[in-house]
């Protein structure tokens, strides 16, 4: 489990920075090996910035010594360009080079974040949320009513303006809640997962897992101290959105029953929204969880019932 996906990543700009300019370095090494009096007007260069200071800590006219300080920096430059070219080189080849020309790899344009931190910071958080395989082939866009007949297109098409909906204005939603029902192979995986992918694309936090996966982390933290408290509480807890799928499917126990009411009241408490995927009818989930969890579902998460052929065997006859 991830445990700060904000920080990792600003790690990582900071040492794609180090890196380009580790880079840079060994391109003026191997220049200044190459081509000696690139070495030369290097060093002279630096020097004109020293001028600069000297003439501001003496009280010297410094608009007029940075003027001069400018052309004759510009000279040698030019100098050293055609030194470069001459042998071989690209004028810029000493140039130091950043993966994002726009914000120099630090993730920022002023006090703005760049498009580039938003791009990574979205991709990582895709991947923290075990939807990263999923998103390739569903989303909003490649979910088709074609599927679907009669009374059961109705229903598709009515959930599927829901969700997007609800996705798509997912800041003013927080805390909505939903439980997907029906049969396996009609759509709802396809559908929470279209819901993760556009609520962290606007920076939410999102995590998704079957049931038996999330029981399977609570038993091991329980039982087996090999999932801290912690991380189960920022992945499980705390998320901006938990999509929990194929509930029903876990092994019931006490304890597995204790941690799904733990979970759904928690969330409920916080304010956070959840989704759920079953393919239990609510008579079935009754008769799986005791009264307390399923009143606190049916009675604060809104039902989407999903009917018709199993798309899988459609899409294979």
């Amino acid at each position: 489990m991830r445990k700060n996906t904000t920080v990792d990543v600003i790690e990582e700009f900071a040492k794609k920075r180090e890196r380009a300019k580790a880079l840079q370095e060994a391109r003026i090494l191997e220049i200044h090996a190459a081509i000696p009096d690139t070495a030369d007007i290097d060093s002279k260069t630096e020097l004109k910035s020293l001028e600069i200071l000297s003439a501001v800590m003496s009280g010297e006219d410094a608009d007029e010594v940075i003027e001069k300080v400018r052309k004759e920096t510009a000279l040698l430059r030019k100098k050293r360009d055609e030194l470069l070219v001459k042998n071989g080189y690209e004028a810029d080849y000493t140039d130091i080079r950043f993966e994002c020309p726009e914000c120099g790899d630090t993730g920022f344009k002023g006090m703005d974040m760049c498009s580039c931190l938003k791009k990574a910071l979205a991709n990582a958080m895709l991947e923290d949320s075990g939807l990263s395989n999923l998103v390739k082939t569903q989303s909003f866009k490649s979910f088709s009513l074609d599927f679907y007949e009669g009374k059961a297109r109705v229903f598709a098409e009515k959930n599927f303006n829901v969700l997007k909906d609800f996705a798509e204005n997912f800041e003013n939603y927080k805390g909505k809640n939903f439980i997907l029902m029906g049969d396996t192979g009609l759509g709802k995986t396809h559908l929470s997962t279209s819901v993760a992918k556009v609520v962290i694309d606007k920076g939410f936090k999102v995590a998704y897992d079957s049931a038996s996966d999330i029981m399977a982390d609570f038993e091991a933290e329980h039982f087996k101290d090999t999932v801290s408290a912690e991380e189960l509480r920022k992945r499980y807890m705390e998320t901006d959105l938990l999509i929990i799928d194929d509930l029903g499917c876990e092994m019931i126990t006490q304890f597995t029953v204790t941690c799904v009411y733990n979970l759904i009241n928690s969330r409920l408490s916080e304010g956070l929204s959840t989704i759920i995927n079953t393919n239990l009818s609510q008579n079935e989930l009754r008769e799986k969880y005791a009264d307390r969890i399923t009143s606190r579902i049916f009675g604060e998460y809104r039902p989407l019932l999903f009917l018709g052929r199993d798309i899988r065997q459609q899409k294979l006859k």
